[in-house]
Order: C-alpha cells, then structure tokens, then sequence
C-alpha cells in the first residue's frame, strides 16, 4: 500500500493524532539513537547489555537479540534506556548485593566491573550519538535539497527600530556579524534573533563600499506562521524579493559535513548562551518547553514536509545530547562527573554519597519536568485566549 505520511497528516487536521504521530517519530529517533550510542560503545567494551528499551514502564512488545539483549518499547515514550549487566535500574545504580555475588567470570561483563576510562566511553557515547545524528541529518537535507536561500539585502527600515538607529539603509548586504560571515538572510536571522540585547557590529557592502554598523537587537514577541508566540531578538528590516537576491546553491558532499556541523555547533553554542542567560537574567525562564510544546511544535512542523521534521529531529537531537552532557547526577553528564572523580582519587564514591547523589539528580530532573511543563500548559491556555 502506498502511503503518504504528509497527506495522512493533513488527513488528521490538526488533532491530537497529528501532533502524536509526529512527537512519537521525532523523540523515538532522537531517543533510539541516544541509546545505540551507549549500546554499541558497550558491546564493544565487552559489557553485557540486557535491555534497550525505547520509552519507560510496561512493556508493550519486542524481542531478544542472539546476545541476549531484550529490545522493547515501554508504554511511556518520554525517553528510553539500556539495562548493563549488574545494574539495579534503568539509571545504571550498581545492584550491589547482585555484584557480590558474581562470579570472576561474570565480572567481566559487567558494567560496573569495567576501568573507568571504558564506563566514561560507554557513557558519553549517547551523547555523541545525538550530535552524530543531527551532523548527519542536517547534511543529508543539504546534499538532497540544496542550500536556497535569500541574500542578507536590506530590503526596507522600520521606523523607530534598531536598524534605524544603526543607520542602515534599503540596499544594505550584510557580509558579516561580529567576524562570522554571512550568506544569507536566514544566516543574519538566526544570530540576530538569539542576540537581542547585545551589540553586535555589521560589516555591509553599501552600493560598492565596505561599511561597518553597530547594531543592538531589541526584544519583541514575534508570532510565527502557527500562531506560536516567541520573545527574540528583532532588528527591524525586511529581506529584498527581488529575483537576483534569491538563489539555490547545490551543495557537495564533503560541504554539506561542514555546513552540517556548523550548523550542530549553532544550536550547541545558542542553546547554552540561552541558559546562561536564564542564569543570569538577561533571559525569561519561561521559553523552557517540555512534552507538550515538542509535540506541539512536532505537529505543525510535520505540516511542512518530511524534511521539516527531520529538521527538528536535528535540533531536538542536539539538544537532547547536550542536557544529558550537564553535571547532574540521573544524567549522563553526572555519571561522568562520578567517573571524574573516581579517575582523581583513585577509588569510587562510597554507595551512601552515589546514592545521596541520585536522589538530588532525580530532584533536579522532575522539577525541571514539571516546570516546563507548567510553562507548555501557560503557553497553551495563551493560544486558545487569543484565539
């Protein structure tokens, strides 16, 4: 049978089985992926796998490998987990009373038994997998659809805006931000959108003439073509239609890497400068989506095409590998702070301060869930006011 996902989408009309289908595709990819990494980077290491599942909770169906390994999908598809051998839990807690009672050979298969420096490879594995996935996928949309795009010409100024008081002016090309050169519109927008607040210096090519402008993005609320409301950072000046401005370059396969990794850094490098923000408070807490928004913004980007999606797909995927790099005990990023530690003083953390740890790492982890939560339920009950 010949299916069209889009026009199954469109079929569905914006219901809730147009943002599940979607949300489902997108996280189970971006979570699949994430847990091959430490899958592969274990049965390399000589680790015993026992589970991988792809979401949490009961099982609904799967099957076991010739290895042993059961490959599942749970009922909560809110993320996933591979189970090591000598494992308490899907967060990777030693099951001590089970480790005492191994066998020398079953020590060598287990995860817990291994050098540090293999426990560190099996755990950052996962999220060099995500960052893997989004360089791939952002150069393979690139070597398949080009790179079209609109040139960064200053087509007209808004009045009282930060252009304005810049000094730019109708036929502006922006060549450059801050050193970074610019070759398109879409460029300039992104960085623009995520600067609001800060200087940042233009370099133009004005009517032949190399001229530099300071420019400060000031903060707006900007609706996009979904209705979504985003706080970002607005010049105000729009991009020239005129057919010489617009272009597709066909791009090759070793420049599409490139692009593709520049463009995984873009979203590395924007997404902690976000946070930093939110630490300092230069930015507002309440742009932290959860669930609900990805599925959301899941379901109106898979209106858009396939291509859309995967394009999300990239982004969720970096920023997935990127939380679970961050010290906090639950993640990723905690077990190798553990392994840090260890590699210093020679020895483990005693069970009682591993364990202490877990706790303040499954603290941190549900309140940050129920905080973006919260924010998806306000910026929902925002939508259906305004609408």
């Amino acid at each position: 049978m010949n299916f069209d996902f889009m026009s199954g989408i469109n079929a569905l009309g914006g219901g809730v089985l147009g943002y599940v289908i979607p949300f489902l595709f997108v996280l189970t990819l971006v979570v699949f992926f994430h847990e091959l990494g430490h899958f592969l980077i274990a049965r390399a290491c000589g680790v015993r796998v026992l589970v991988f599942s792809i979401g949490f909770g009961p099982e609904l169906f799967g099957f076991n490998d010739r290895h042993g390994t059961r490959w599942k999908v749970s009922a909560v598809p809110l993320g996933g987990y591979v189970k090591f051998f000598g494992d308490d839990n899907a967060a990777s807690v030693p099951d001590q009373a089970a480790i005492e009672a191994m066998t020398e050979e079953e020590r060598r298969v287990s995860f817990v038994h291994q050098p540090v420096g293999k426990r560190a490879a099996i755990v950052v594995a996962g999220p060099l997998a995500n960052f893997l996935l989004a360089i791939v996928i952002f150069s393979a949309l690139l070597m398949i659809f080009g790179k079209p795009s609109t040139s960064a010409r200053v087509d007209s100024v808004q009045p009282d805006s930060a252009a304005a008081a810049a000094g730019f002016q109708p036929g502006d090309l922006v060549l450059a931000i801050d050193g970074r050169p610019i070759e398109s519109f879409p460029d300039m927008q992104q960085i623009v959108s995520t600067s609001a607040g800060e200087t940042l210096v233009f370099e133009l090519d004005r009517h032949g003439t190399r001229t530099t402008l300071k420019a400060t993005p000031a903060l707006k609320e900007v609706k996009d073509r979904f209705g979504n409301v985003h706080r970002m950072g607005v010049l105000g000046i729009t991009r020239s239609s005129s057919p010489e401005d617009t272009h597709f370059a066909p791009v090759g396969p070793v420049d599409a890497v490139v692009l593709g990794v520049q463009r995984t850094w873009f979203v590395v490098e924007r997404t902690l400068s976000y946070i930093g923000g939110v630490v300092s408070g230069r930015e507002a807490a309440d742009q932290l989506g959860g669930p609900i928004r990805i599925a959301q913004v899941s379901g109106q980007v898979a209106t858009e095409g396939l291509p859309s999606l995967f394009s999300l797909a990239a982004v969720l995927s970096v920023s997935i590998g990127l939380l679970n790099l961050f010290p906090v005990p639950l993640l990723d990023g905690g077990h190798l702070l553990f392994y840090g530690i260890e590699a210093v003083r020679g020895r483990p953390l005693s069970d009682r301060a591993q364990e202490v740890g877990f706790r303040i790492g499954l603290a941190i982890v549900v309140m940050l869930m129920i905080f973006a939560t919260y924010n998806d339920i306000l910026h929902l009950a925002a939508q259906w006011t305004a609408s």
